[in-house]
Order: structure tokens, then sequence, then C-alpha cells
């Protein structure tokens, strides 16, 4: 194998090997520094945490920004006779923050004389806060957009659904159970019962991302022979057509009535989807075909950090990286490392071609 396939290889089987649950990146947010110290970025850990490289000197720049953590799980970190790489965060989301490092590390010259390319892996993706995100928004102004996330090698995610999150809790004092009135499992249930009918018709026709999606994270009850007590958790994925203090009113007016109800909102994410026809996509679209793929487009309905900095850089933007999305979070969690390959060089290609189009433009 080619000597810089092999180094990117490399790269990813230790950056998984390196546990990172949110709020614990230090140790790989170092290695991922140095690695990117070691070949020619100027890199840095910054105030949140953040891995952050640079490379390149010219007037256009473009953002990879990925994530370094991980949800909770261990798997045991191998390369199976397959070329497959199992491990927790392979797809979710080393893979794609590893292959922009690599894809960066070996850009051409021409490529970092018209551009400037910043990587930044991260932290607390995976956690409501989002420190990482929410930090470089605030510090770097890019002209175009990368978020590594999973969409596998020859797909472009272009959106993802927003969220909202809902704690309602119900107290009520105790009573017989033969006795007339409903209990603080019945009003909870009965707001659940609300929320959903709500989500039912809330939205867009036409597809699951037009919808709003309604699932029941925590439920449940109890007394202290005093009085009683029933709370649960509910997710809301929204649409573009529906913003987080829309759903909160909304949900807000639907439970009104029920008397000693508790709410409280968390986790609000507006919904983005970004158009499918500019100078970063097209360059994709040609660097997939180049490698004898076919592009296809795609929109999610998790969230993501493209969720948390679309406002803040109203620019060109996509998501992209290697690995199947459905193994996220999942004990089968793991990515073929061939399939890596390709994404690193499509991502050579895309980027090449996009730094030297805007050059050309100029």
């Amino acid at each position: 194998m080619q000597g810089t396939a092999q180094d990117a290889r490399d790269l990813l089987v230790r950056a998984v090997e390196i546990p990172s649950l949110s709020g614990q990146e230090g140790e790989v947010a170092a290695f991922l520094r140095d690695w990117m110290a070691a070949r020619g970025f100027e890199a840095r850990v910054d105030e949140a945490g953040n891995a952050v490289g640079e490379r390149g000197r010219g007037p256009l720049t473009v953002a990879l920004l990925g994530h370094m953590d991980t949800v909770p799980g261990e798997i045991p970190v191998h390369v199976d006779d397959q070329g497959v790489l199992h491990g927790r965060g392979s797809v979710d989301a080393k893979g794609p923050l590893c292959a922009f490092m690599a894809a960066v590390a070996t850009l051409p010259d021409e490529a970092l004389a018209a551009a400037r390319f910043v990587v930044i892996g991260a932290t607390e993706e995976e956690a409501p806060s989002s420190r990482g995100a929410r930090h470089i928004r605030t510090v770097l102004t890019p002209d175009v957009v990368l978020i590594g996330e999973p969409s596998a090698w020859e797909g472009l995610t272009l959106g993802y659904k927003g969220r909202l999150v809902v704690k309602a809790q119900a107290v009520k004092e105790n009573f017989h159970t033969a006795g007339d009135g409903s209990s603080a499992g019945d009003d909870l249930t009965e707001a659940w019962f609300r929320v959903r009918a709500w989500a039912a018709q809330a939205g867009e026709p036409g597809g699951v991302f037009g919808g709003v999606q309604a699932t029941i994270q925590d439920l449940g009850a109890g007394t202290d022979g005093l009085h009683q007590r029933a709370w649960g958790t509910f997710g809301l994925r929204l649409p573009v057509s529906v913003a987080p203090a829309q759903a909160e009113t909304a949900i807000r007016a639907a439970l009104a009535d029920l008397e000693g109800l508790e709410l409280t909102f968390v986790g609000h994410e507006t919904a983005v989807r970004h158009p499918k026809d500019n100078a970063l996509t097209r360059a994709f679209r040609v660097a997939i075909r180049e490698q004898g793929g076919s592009p296809v487009f795609k929109v999610k309905t998790g969230t993501s950090d493209m969720n948390v900095v679309a406002a803040h850089w109203p620019v060109p933007t996509l998501a992209y990286g290697p690995g199947d999305s459905a193994l996220d979070h999942t004990p089968e969690e793991r990515l073929d490392l061939a399939e890596y390959d390709r994404a690193v060089a499509v991502l050579r290609g895309a980027l090449t071609r996009l730094a030297l189009g805007a050059a050309k433009a100029d």
C-alpha cells in the first residue's frame, strides 16, 4: 500500500484506540494535534479543547469541522481479515475527521497556495453542549464549510432536522386508587398523547424529513405515600418549517389545561437544509465520479454540528465522510478501510478543485 494511504489508516486506527467520551477528549486531542504538527499543519488545542490544524495561505478559507468525542460503549478495537476497522467512533465520527486530516495533509502545493484549510476536531458534539462547535463558530469566518459525518463515500448530506426535548413532570397529592380522579401517571400520559397528536399534524407532507417525529426517551411514575410523581422526556425531531420556539409555544398551549404539569424545554436546534448546486457540491460530484462513484444527495433526520454553525456561517456547506450512519452508536460500529481510502481520495480531489476554481474566479 502507498505510504500516504497507510499513514492515513494508521491515523484512524490510533484515533479510534484512544477513548474519548464527550468531555474527556484531552488525550485524543493531543494526539491529533501532534499528528497534524508533524505533517506541516499549524496545530494547537484551543480554549474549548478542540484539536485545530491549519494548512495553506490562499484567500479562500475552508473549514473542515469534525468531532472527536464518542458516545459510551466499549467495542474492542481491531481490523478484521476483511480490512474492516471495528471500534467506537470509527464511523461517528473519527472516520470522517481523520479523512479530513489525511486529505489536507496531502494536498498539492497549488491548492495550498489558493486556499487556507482549517481542520477542527470538535469537542462535545455528542453532548447537548456542542462546546467545540459553539466556540469555533465565534472565532472563524470561513467561505466554505465541510461537516465531518458519515454519508458513505458517494454521499453528500445537505441537511439535518432540528430538535427539541420536552421534560414533563406531574405531581399530585396521593389518593386511594378506588377514588375518583386522575393520577399523576394519567396526567403525564395524557400530555404524551397530546404531544404525539400535535406532532402528527405539524410539519410538511412528503416524507420523514418534512414531518415532526416524536418519541418517548424516558417515562416513569412513583409515590412516597403522600404525593404521586410522574415524569417523561419526549424527543422531537423538527423539519425546516418548524422552529424550536414555534414547537415549544404550540406544546405549551396544547398542555395548558393539565394542572400540576411542569414543563422544561431543552436541546433547541433549528433544522437546516443547504442548496445542492454550488462550487462546493460541484467539486465533490466531480471528485466522486473520478473515483468511480455516483454522487447521491442526502438529508438526515438526526442533528449534527451543521445545525450549530449554520446561522453563523451562511456559506456553501455539506456533510461528508466515510461510513454507514446506521451503525452510529450501535454495538456493531465499524468502517471498511477501503471505503475510508476512497473518501480520502475524494476529499483530496474535491478540495483541490475547489481551491483552484476559486483562484481562477479571482
